[in-house]
């Protein structure tokens, strides 16, 4: 069981200093890629362009491409005119003079200064340290985690379009480079639809999408792998994560080890004693003298009898305590590496349960939209059937007029037929109209000459 540090980094203009480009190369991931600077206008993006695809190198065979084309230039342009062209034109549509407005809303930003033309994402899971001892089919087992990882971001921030995303293989450790345009929508001035990225990475929201995104993936990696590696504590200032140790009765538990730790080296400093008195006792044996009558008897001194006697006693006492004080210590040892086995497997668990919970609410607030969605369409539908029903109310009207006026004086026939022929050409009367129009027509007409005829007859 490994822990891998997982970093996702946001292109800033802070870090365009050439101490953040040197310490980026000195970085513990081992790639060259942390400087993270921001996409301010095309000539930034032309040179992250080059850079992400490996254009100026010859590398291209050791990347990935996981979306867009082999031009991220041309991506992020045709991504401005997929996202913003509606919204210019409507723009453009509302100015009365020329000079305001807006022929080019790609360029429009990349001269603007104060906005960054694109962003720059990057993920990595593993440092340096990791990663160098394993193989080139290892490491690209990792495309699979890091496209799961633009589905969460695209998820997690539906209003940042992703453009490109590509993984490098040829350095250390594989990271993923995504380069996109954050949205924001109902603007009050200027276009309604415009780029704004400090509205959609705010500080707040940041956090916020670096925790869940690292939590999705190591699910991601521990599935595709077949793992149980955990995460490294989030570095100073930001969210750490909750250790055994400071779970209710482990202090305590810690402290009674301690408390038995000295225990235990009273019992070898009085060990030590022993091995002092010990030799005491070696050279009391050593000079015994035998007995005149027997040789295999000795003459041991009252003395040093009642020394021999306090040496046996303190060895036993003190073996005794220091096998108690062993089998202590060994058993809270044991304790204690359970405790850290199950806090990893409970980390893991709940890194897992993390993952599907943030997927669970994701797919939640999707749905709420869309189900907002349908409410407004089933409301514009309404609308729309009341809209259509008025003119096909209005169109029978008219239908129903020109019959009338068909069945009238012969001068008010012709014109209306006229009329309705006019309508017919200009795609207002279907087929099935005009010959129902017709056919009226050739019935007033008829009719008018037999009435006609049938008067004259009577006259006569």
């Amino acid at each position: 069981m490994s822990e891998l540090a997982y970093s996702l980094h946001l292109g800033s203009d802070k870090n365009r200093k050439n101490v953040s480009r040197a310490r980026a190369k000195t970085n513990a991931s081992g790639t060259t890629s942390l400087s993270n600077n921001a996409i301010q206008n095309a000539r930034g993006l032309s040179r992250v362009d080059k850079h992400n695809y490996r254009k100026y190198d010859d590398k291209e065979h050791l990347i990935e491409i996981v979306r867009g084309t082999n031009s991220l230039y041309d991506d992020v342009k045709n991504l401005y005119k997929d996202e913003f062209e509606e919204a210019r034109l409507e723009y453009n549509s509302k100015q009365t003079r020329d000079n305001r407005k807006i022929d080019d809303y790609f360029k429009k930003i990349s001269d603007n200064s104060k906005n960054d033309l694109a962003c720059e994402i990057i993920i990595e899971l593993g440092d340096k340290k990791y990663w160098d001892t394993k193989d080139d089919n290892f490491k690209h087992k990792m495309s699979n985690v890091y496209k799961e990882q633009v589905k969460d971001l695209e998820n997690l921030i539906p209003n940042f379009k992703v453009a490109s995303a590509v993984i490098h293989y040829d350095e250390t450790s594989p990271h993923m480079h995504i380069v996109g345009v954050p949205i924001k929508y109902k603007s009050k001035n200027g276009m309604s639809k415009q780029v704004g990225k400090s509205d959609v990475f705010t500080k707040t929201k940041l956090i916020e999408l670096q925790d869940k995104m690292r939590t999705l993936c190591i699910a991601s990696f521990n599935k595709e792998y077949g793992l149980n590696n955990i995460l490294k504590t989030k570095k100073k200032g930001r969210n750490k994560d909750i250790y055994v140790k400071d779970m209710d009765g482990y202090i305590k538990m810690q402290e009674e080890i301690s408390k038995n730790q000295e225990r235990l080296e009273k019992a070898n400093i009085k060990s030590e004693e022993l091995d002092n008195f010990s030799n005491e006792v070696k050279e009391i044996v050593d000079n015994l003298k035998t007995t005149l009558t027997h040789k295999d008897k000795y003459v041991l001194k009252q003395d040093d009898k009642d020394k021999i006697d306090k040496f046996i006693q303190q060895v036993n006492t003190t073996n005794d305590e220091y096998k108690k004080m062993q089998k202590l210590s060994v058993t809270l040892n044991n304790v204690d590496t359970e405790l850290q086995e199950n806090k990893e497997k409970i980390k893991i668990l709940t890194e897992n349960n993390n993952a599907l919970n943030i997927k669970i609410k994701s797919l939640e607030e999707k749905i709420d939209k869309q189900e907002d969605e349908i409410d407004d369409l089933k409301e514009e539908n309404s609308k729309l059937k009341q809209t259509i029903n008025y003119f096909e109310n209005l169109f029978s009207k008219l239908v129903s007029f020109i019959k009338k006026r068909i069945f009238g004086k012969e001068k008010d026939r012709e014109d209306y037929m006229h009329f309705s022929k006019e309508l017919y050409e200009h795609g207002i009367f279907s087929d099935e109209t005009i010959e129902d129009i017709r056919k009226d027509y050739i019935y007033s007409k008829d009719h008018s000459n037999n009435k006609e005829k049938d008067d004259y007859d009577i006259s006569v």
